[in-house]
């Protein structure tokens, strides 16, 4: 494990408890369960998927960006991609769920909110003291 990660406890325990909540809302959400009052806020589905997996984007990266996948001459982030990949699988589950649809703009909005949250996270460790460690994924090497 890297030094880097064992050194960010509070993270880590910010991180773990973004995931039980974000898993929380998708056993809601496949349950039919999510709460009504949600409804006055105007799109509030589409605002849902930019912000939940915007956070779950940035918290991910700020943790795990030294892990990355190196693709002939480029670095790309681990974390991003696997979670975008989570992402596509999840939205293509809810063609088979009776209590979800299958919505291209849903899988847009949730790729807006993780690159919202990958350029979010780029931003604050750049903003570190040790940003010359920093992986620059994306990025030619």
């Amino acid at each position: 494990m890297s030094s880097k990660l064992r050194s960010q406890p509070r993270l880590k325990g910010l991180a773990l408890l973004y995931a039980a909540l974000f898993g929380w809302i998708l056993v809601l959400a496949y349950t039919g369960n999510l709460p009504s009052q949600l409804a006055v806020i105007p799109y509030y589905d589409k605002l849902g998927h930019v912000i939940l997996y915007g956070v779950a984007a940035y918290l991910g990266h700020r943790l795990l960006h030294p892990f990355t996948l190196r693709l002939g001459r480029y670095r790309l982030p681990l974390w991003v991609l696997a979670f975008s990949g989570w992402t596509l699988a999840e939205e293509g589950a809810q063609f088979f769920a009776p209590t979800r649809s299958l919505d291209a703009l849903d899988l847009v909005c949730s790729g807006l909110g993780i690159l919202m949250g990958y350029w979010l996270a780029q931003q604050q460790l750049a903003r570190q003291p040790d940003s010359s460690e920093l992986s620059q994924p994306l990025s030619k090497n």
